[in-house]
């Protein structure tokens, strides 16, 4: 087929553009699930992502889906950093969505957030093509940048305009829990019948216990783990600190910790672990996908959420309830209000936003083996009866069919 006969190929249908900045994809899993959602439902999907991940290539077809990527600076740290970020970003998203259009066309730019600046991107195409906006709200970011950096000064209020303009631009949101569906309402004034609810559950079939990673199971000590990103709202500094309140306090050399992730606290979180003389007893893996990362957290005992209270924690779903529960792993996390009335009896509250609460948590689970197979199994249960992605995808579908 020649270039000119496989672009047109390329625009029979209908097609969307999904852009995404903060990971790249197939590495986002909701991102990529819905991306093949889409694909399955008729649509010619093409996205627009950052590298990175051990995915570099600038141009990759990956399973019927278009990938247009783009360098991002260094990982942003700061509020100057974050700006930098963004910008470049969005400069970045500007030129590739031209791109898209030429080569493949689009009818529909999906906007995943954050940050709440890909709006820039579709009101451009609205205005000089008629492209319909679909905001894929996955982050509250006011109350995740209050989070890093508190709530003074003009950025939270920068942060809510930016909120504003893009539910204003939107034909459609797509919300990550009923609480974001009202918040999308309230303060984004969306109306109801605009709004659809995706949860991010993962394909049930393919999150299953395997055999455990064999060096972590040689250990001879109870393992208990962290899986995600490593930011200064996520919280993994509790989790080292209850461990070596753990080891040093209360004596126990019985408690390995193996935490599965990168970002901008990594390295902190490193020189933490061996300025609390713990370093032999917590193990970062880094990222870990498919096999590897069902091995590893295979050979968990607990897991653990410790993203602590906070108006940005307390409303997200969180991936890991969903994971966790799908492989039968009882967990211990913090009194957060949506995390907790999704995880239910899966879960072990702790008494206090502490690390010596986080501790009192994890070893009421390791010392109590009856327990733990108990939460383990009502958690699997739970996720096979009601953590199924096929009717996420039935929204997806609706949302789609509205704005179309």
């Amino acid at each position: 087929m020649t270039t000119a006969s496989a672009e047109g190929a390329a625009r029979n249908g209908r097609g969307v553009l999904i852009i995404v900045e903060n990971l790249p994809v197939p590495f986002d899993r909701r991102v990529w699930q819905e991306a093949l959602a889409l694909r399955e439902a008729g649509w010619r999907v093409s996205v627009i992502c950052p590298t990175g991940k051990g995915h570099d290539a600038r141009r990759e077809d990956i399973d019927g889906v278009a990938i247009y990527r783009h360098s991002l600076p260094v990982e942003a740290k700061g509020a100057l950093a974050y700006a930098a970020e963004y910008l470049w970003a969005v400069c970045a998203q500007i030129r590739l969505s031209f791109r898209v259009a030429r080569e493949r066309g689009f009818d529909v730019l999906h906007a995943c957030n954050p940050p709440d600046l890909i709006f820039i991107v579709a009101a451009l195409h609205k205005w000089l093509r008629g492209t319909r906006f679909v905001f894929d709200h996955h982050d509250l970011s006011p109350e995740l940048f209050e989070a890093k950096f508190g709530p003074k000064g003009p950025l939270p209020r920068i942060m809510r305009w930016l909120e504003r303009q893009t539910f204003r631009f939107a034909d459609a949101s797509i919300a990550t829990n009923e609480t974001f569906k009202r918040l999308a309402v309230e303060r984004g004034g969306m109306d109801p019948d605009r709004v659809w609810v995706v949860k991010s559950y993962p394909k049930i079939e393919r999150f299953r216990r395997t055999a455990p990673d064999p060096i972590l199971a040689a250990s001879n000590r109870s393992l208990v783990g962290y899986v995600g990103i490593m930011g200064s709202q996520d919280g993994v500094e509790y989790l080292v600190r209850a461990i070596a309140d753990i080891v040093h306090e209360r004596g126990r050399d019985d408690v390995g910790c193996v935490l599965v992730g990168d970002g901008p606290e990594l390295e902190s979180l490193k020189a933490l672990a061996l300025e609390l003389d713990v370093a032999d007893h917590v193990t970062f893996t880094g990222y870990l996908t498919g096999d590897r990362l069902l091995a590893t957290l295979s050979a968990l005992d607990v897991g653990v959420i410790p993203d602590p209270k906070d108006d940005f924690n307390d409303k997200l779903s969180m991936n890991k309830v969903f994971e966790y529960m799908m492989l039968g792993l009882p967990f211990v996390m913090f009194d957060l209000t949506q995390a907790r009335s999704e995880a239910r009896d899966a879960a072990l509250v702790a008494k206090d936003c502490s690390p010596e609460g986080l501790a009192d948590g994890i070893l009421a689970l390791v010392d109590d083996e009856g327990r733990r197979k108990r939460m383990g199994a009502w958690g699997r249960e739970t996720a096979e009866r009601e953590f199924l992605w096929e009717n996420e995808t039935a929204s997806l579908r609706a949302a789609y069919e509205a704005v179309a």
